[in-house]
């Protein structure tokens, strides 16, 4: 299966990175972030359609006409790597099948203190919150979950994953799931809340994290 290119230069590419890391947008919106007109961005929108990587939504706004919203369909999801997922799973499956669930456990506990160890040491120059979670932003983008971070105007701040490469698995056993807020909590400090508010493996576009300063946290 062709995957998209990390560093897309095709006008049709970035669109399908942009609608990958923002969700629905029109084509006017589009055209905007891409620097193309609206037209240009609606034409490749539409051969885009044709080979059934995104598809459209009429969503109504106020009394006037209802606007068209491009989003990615599954194919269009597919597109983006998942880190061998069939084979990920059946492995993962073969495991908790002869070995056991507690076999399953510590293979994933082992998975997370070598990860938590891996953020400490590329942390250790961070001083802030804001330090350490935009250099976890950078982290998981190096991994393929496309991370993204920023300041939210009643404080803390907002942790985005776009995507997840390892979704298949977290499907399969959701304690990688948990053992990645875990790593998170543990590497961003123990006076810091970790709050998962969206997440893709319950149906959500995105993984996203509201990290506040918890004094309460660090006293316990």
């Amino acid at each position: 299966m062709e995957k998209y290119d990390a560093a897309p230069r095709a006008p049709s590419e970035r669109i399908l990175m942009t609608l990958k890391m923002q969700g629905a947008l029109t084509s006017t919106q589009l055209g905007e972030r891409l620097g193309i007109t609206s037209e240009g961005a609606r034409q490749h929108l539409q051969k885009l359609a044709e080979n059934g990587l995104v598809s459209e939504e009429q969503r109504a706004k106020g009394r006037g006409r209802p606007a068209t919203y491009w989003h990615l369909t599954e194919k269009g999801q597919d597109r983006f790597p998942n880190s061998h997922a069939a084979l990920t799973v059946d492995i993962l499956r073969s495991i908790s099948d002869v070995l056991g669930q507690d076999a399953l456990e510590r293979i994933i506990g082992a998975r997370e203190a070598e990860t938590q160890a891996i953020y400490r040491a590329a942390m250790v120059d961070c001083r802030s919150l804001k330090e350490r979670v935009e250099k976890l932003a950078e982290l998981r983008s190096a991994e393929g979950y496309m991370a993204q971070s920023e300041e939210r105007e009643e404080g803390g701040m907002l942790f985005v994953e776009n995507h997840c490469p390892i979704c298949a698995a977290a499907t399969f056993c959701q304690g990688f799931c948990r053992a990645e807020k875990m790593v998170f909590e543990n590497v961003l400090g123990g006076g810091v809340s970790v709050e998962r508010v969206e997440h893709i493996v319950s149906g959500a576009r995105r993984c996203a994290y509201v990290i506040t300063d918890d004094p309460d946290s660090a006293k316990a």
